[in-house]
């Protein structure tokens, strides 16, 4: 334990080893009203229970909890990692590499982010009665404290919230940006509406890959809520290891079964949105779709397809969610990492943002150069990209 003061008033500062020693209802009071499910007690837990984030797994908790009066007031999710990258999707091998080159330490290195999730979403978690700007610099400067002390090589922020961490740019974290994509429903009424926003050519394309399903005999069920039972998780899970299989070594197979069964947890299934194709007459699957909701915006995580079924992903991942949206009032949906053919059907480029600090002097300098340079190409780049979208000029999205 350690203390934190501002005039009068101390606070206790507390880190943490797992998440269980930190009150549910109390992370959950200070989580609540951020628009995303992947930083709650109830999500953080789960991946620390199925053994999914562990030390083993290269993943050990290590969670800031700061208290006043007894209040928790402040939190952060934090990770140790010790000899990797994997499951972070910032790609920060070359990083590594250079320190490696130069002699200095990249490993250990803390992380802030909800594991495994590249989604936009991170931050610190703050009660809303307190000085936001002092509390964030306060821990940070515990963090930095710690960091020291152990001998851990560097502090990042992955995937962060729009808008959050501009207060430690001041303190010596440099930005990095990552280009992601993003949905955006500016009032459609359905599907339809949202397809006559396209170009003609376009516009075909994807009505006909939406036919080809159909062709096939192959319907799409949406599973939510109470209609999600446990062998629709299992399922989810086969799904999940046979795509990571399929695709070693560039796959990104983190998760446990026992991560896929304990969705069934109350709190996580209200958030919880499956896409399962069937074959006409058969009751199991030939393939799914995992995505999670929150508020009036959705995100799509995993999937997995029987092998040469034509356009079943697309299907799976981008048409049936974004229709679910429409049909939901959804006005934000992130498909999450992948490739650019997603440019062609409905979403754009969007710049996602992390934070780096490197305790060796010379790798900071080098990082924060080298960054400044290439994010501007990349704000540059998603600019252009988004330019070319194949929608009808007058729309705007």
């Amino acid at each position: 334990m350690s203390y934190m003061t501002d005039g009068s008033l101390r606070y206790d500062v507390i880190w943490c080893c797992s998440i269980q020693e930190i009150d549910r209802s109390a992370w959950d009071g200070l989580s609540r009203g951020i628009y995303t499910p992947f930083l709650s007690w109830a999500w953080l837990y789960l991946l620390e229970k199925s053994k999914s984030v562990s030390p083993t797994a290269g993943w050990q908790p290590c969670h800031l909890a700061v208290y006043r009066s007894g209040r928790l007031i402040g939190a952060a999710p934090l990770y140790i990692k010790d000899q990797s990258s994997e499951g972070e999707f910032v790609f920060d091998q070359p990083w590594a590499q250079l320190a490696a080159e130069m002699r200095v330490p990249y490993f250990p290195k803390l992380v802030g982010m909800s594991p495994f999730t590249p989604i936009g979403a991170y931050s610190f978690l703050l009660h809303p009665e307190e000085d936001r700007s002092w509390l964030i610099i306060h821990m940070q400067e515990e963090i930095d404290r710690m960091c020291r002390d152990k001998g851990i090589a560097g502090c990042h922020y992955n995937f962060l919230a729009p808008g959050w961490g501009r207060e430690l740019e001041d303190g010596g974290f440099v930005p990095w940006v990552h280009p992601g994509f993003m949905w955006r429903n500016p009032g459609y009424t359905d599907f339809g509406h949202f397809l006559s926003c396209f170009r003609s050519s376009r516009r075909k394309n994807i009505k006909r890959e939406r036919k080809a399903l159909a062709d096939q005999d192959i319907r799409i069920e949406a599973l939510y809520g109470d209609s999600i039972e446990e062998k629709h998780l299992a399922w989810m899970h086969g799904f999940y290891a046979w795509t990571n299989g399929r695709y070693f070594p560039w796959s990104c197979k983190y998760l446990t079964q026992e991560f896929f069964l304990g969705l069934r947890d109350n709190e996580i299934r209200q958030n919880l949105l499956l896409f399962a194709a069937y074959e006409s007459g058969k009751n199991e699957p030939v393939g799914m779709s995992m995505l999670v909701f929150e508020g009036n915006c959705l995100f799509g995580r995993y999937w997995g397809g029987r092998e040469g079924i034509p356009f079943l992903h697309f299907n799976l991942c981008y048409y049936q969610p974004i229709q679910w949206a429409i049909q939901n009032g959804m006005k934000w949906f992130d498909p999450g990492m992948g490739g650019e053919h997603k440019l062609y059907r409905g979403f754009e480029l969007v710049a996602n943002y992390s934070l780096h600090k490197l305790y060796a002097p010379g790798m900071q300098q080098i990082m924060d150069v080298y960054l400044d340079e290439f994010n501007m190409f990349q704000k540059k780049r998603i600019q252009e990209v988004n330019q070319e979208l194949p929608l009808k000029k007058h729309v705007q999205i």
